[in-house]
């Protein structure tokens, strides 16, 4: 079960809660996590005792982003093994929560096989709990410091494709600390950016239909003080148009074999945009997004969310009389049918570099993404 508390009662103060935390109260372990459907109005954290709870908040979007998912994934095996819950089944529903993001998948593994090799070494269910949450907790670790890596790789080729500062960066959904276990993807070069006074202005994309762009970018470049503007999507390509974008930075849920990127939907019209304006188009992402078992973007299965996202505008607390599931102020004519997929696939000809942890890849192909993942299986091992 969850439930939610600890709401700020100040709106102006910068956040201090985790998008994500571990904590052990006297009545057992839980996972603790920033409501993302509930910004940027409230800071409330839900609070998850089991996998159910956890699989629930994943599919809702209270607890989203790729890198996160990675780390909610592990959590949550390591919350089942600690309350003594069917660790594999448990593993298998968080896995299936979200199809897209690879990142989920990758943690759930990575505890589960964790808790499998500590009962092999013939441990008991008690050391097989903690073998997954140390697993958890490195995974954890080790994406903070991943978010550090890629904003200095980043900063360092923004700098080398513009000359001079005053970079002017368009970005799509959101990709900072609500998606991170540090600042984020690509959000996070746009903070580097910032903090050495090399950023002139953040252009954010609103991101329908659940606009996390407006929401949750804006909310975290407001808070880190950035010169940022938002815009709709639709008018993203007049932007271009007018000279206004000198580079495009977005993250990524899914990457295949040959570059293809898998991202929150919008992004291929932007890298196209991007193309046509001579603009660098550039994705940030650390090596663990990389799938190397996807061979194209063709083989990448796009989540598709409900209808009533796209035939609705979400506001949960303005009941409205008949409204169906969403529980929002509905905006098409009852019946009307939606075209939802949550991602799209931008080709790997229209990305101008990859930045992930370990380093660019530029120009993108193929066997540049497999070498780069090989070294940094070598220097994992």
């Amino acid at each position: 079960m969850a439930d939610q508390h600890a709401q700020s009662s100040d709106d102006n103060r910068p956040t201090e809660i985790p998008a994500i935390r571990w904590d052990e109260p006297p009545e057992g372990p839980v996972v603790v996590l920033l409501d993302q459907t509930r910004l940027p109005a409230q800071e409330v954290e839900l609070v998850c005792t089991d996998a159910p709870a956890l699989v629930e908040a994943i599919r809702t979007l209270a607890v989203r982003g790729a890198p996160l998912l990675g780390i909610a994934g592990a959590y949550g095996v390591a919350l089942a093994a600690a309350r003594g819950f069917d660790v594999e089944e448990a593993a298998v529903s968080l896995a299936g929560a979200r199809p897209t993001a690879v990142n989920l998948a990758v943690g759930v593994r990575r505890a589960r096989d964790a808790y499998r090799a500590a009962l092999a070494r013939g441990g008991a269910q008690e050391q097989g709990a903690e073998a997954a949450l140390a697993a958890a907790r490195a995974l954890h670790q080790e994406d903070a410091e991943a978010s550090v890596r890629m904003a200095g790789h980043g900063l360092a080729l923004l700098d080398e494709l513009l000359p001079g500062g005053g970079h002017r960066v368009l970005t799509h959904c959101n990709s900072g600390s609500l998606v991170s276990g540090g600042e984020g993807t690509a959000f996070a070069v746009a903070l580097a950016a910032h903090r050495e006074g090399r950023l002139r202005r953040l252009w954010v994309d609103e991101t329908r239909p659940l606009l996390q762009g407006a929401r949750l970018t804006a909310y975290e470049a407001a808070r880190s003080g950035m010169a940022y503007t938002l815009l709709t999507d639709n008018a993203a390509g007049s932007l271009f148009a007018a000279g206004e974008v000198d580079a495009v930075l977005v993250g990524a849920d899914r990457i295949a074999a040959d570059g293809s990127v898998a991202n929150k939907v919008g992004t291929y019209p932007l890298a196209v945009l991007a193309q046509y304006h001579h603009v660098p188009f550039i994705v940030v992402a650390p090596v663990t997004t990389v799938d190397l078992d996807t061979a194209d973007g063709a083989s990448i299965e796009v989540e598709q969310r409900a209808g009533y996202e796209v035939t609705e505008i979400a506001a949960p607390q303005v009941p409205v009389a008949g409204a169906e599931a969403g529980g929002g102020i509905p905006v098409a004519p009852l019946g009307t049918q939606a075209y939802n997929p949550a991602f799209d696939v931008t080709p790997p000809e229209l990305v101008t570099a990859i930045v992930t942890d370990e380093g660019v890849v530029s120009p993108l192909t193929a066997e540049a993404l497999a070498a780069l993942c090989d070294r940094s299986r070598q220097v994992t091992i």
